[in-house]
Order: structure tokens, then C-alpha cells, then sequence
């Protein structure tokens, strides 16, 4: 089963999507909007990318803080997810995203890919990170 991953931001969601068995995570696109409470466009957009790739849920990221609180922009990520699954009747697993952001940074600069360019990748870049967070803690992994 496909899973989305999302980075969900301010103004932007980064979009990453799991292969078919569930073990690598993908950047897919980075949706934008005009003004945070204007998702009606968002949650259209991520219907459809769910029923495009067949996804059975959606992974969001939770903002945390350092100490493991949940803070304003948590709050709002929960609101999302919320009215996410209300719209396209997926479930939603939150996953903690402290720090994807500048990871996803630093992927992008050794890269090599240039400043101007990197905001195009770096939400769903981030949204990779957290997909792939998620995916790699449901494996069972044997030690070596």
C-alpha cells in the first residue's frame, strides 16, 4: 500500500509518495497557496493525488518542540490532518518532524543544487524525510 508523506507549511505542503511496498519515500511536488487558511485548493489537490497513486493514508508531519510539546504550528498541522481525513476518508498517522526542514536543507546543498532553486525542492524534500522516518520505523529489521 502507497502511502503520501506531507510537509505541511504556512504557505506550502511538500508531497512525497512510498513505492508500492512500502520502503522508499519519493518527492512527488510542492503545493502552494496564496494564504494559510485557504485550503479548499490544498485538499483538492491531495484527493487527487491520493486516488492517483492509490495511497491507503496520508503521513504528517507534526511540529514539535525541542521538549516534545506540541506549539501553535503543531496545533494547526493536527487541524489539517483533521479536516484531510474528514475530506478523502484516508487516515492520517502524524509522524514528529522536528528538524526535517534542515535536513532536507543540508540534502539539498550537497546536492549541489543552487539557493534559487532550492525552496522549489525543499518541502518535499522534507516531506521525503518524513515519509521515509515513517517508513523506516514500521520495518522489522533484523540486527547484523
Amino acid at each position: 500500500m502507497r502511502l503520501l508523506g506531507l510537509d505541511y507549511g504556512s504557505k506550502t505542503v511538500g508531497v512525497a509518495v512510498s513505492d508500492p511496498l512500502g520502503i522508499t519515500a519519493q518527492p512527488v511536488e510542492t503545493i502552494w497557496r496564496e494564504k494559510e487558511n485557504h485550503l479548499r485548493k490544498t485538499l483538492a489537490r491531495l484527493s487527487q493525488l491520493a486516488e492517483e497513486y492509490q495511497a491507503g493514508g496520508f503521513v504528517l508531519g507534526l511540529p514539535r518542540n525541542m521538549n516534545y510539546s506540541i506549539g501553535e504550528r503543531g496545533l494547526m498541522a493536527q487541524e489539517f490532518g483533521q479536516k484531510l481525513g474528514e475530506r478523502t476518508g484516508l487516515p492520517i498517522f502524524m509522524w514528529d518532524e522536528r528538524l526535517t526542514t534542515v535536513e532536507a536543507e543540508r540534502a539539498l546543498m550537497e546536492a549541489d543544487v543552487r539557493r534559487e532553486d532550492r525552496k522549489k525542492h525543499l518541502d518535499s524534500m522534507a516531506a521525503v524525510l518524513i515519509l521515509q522516518g515513517y517508513l523506516d520505523s514500521r520495518r522489522n529489521i533484523p540486527e547484523a
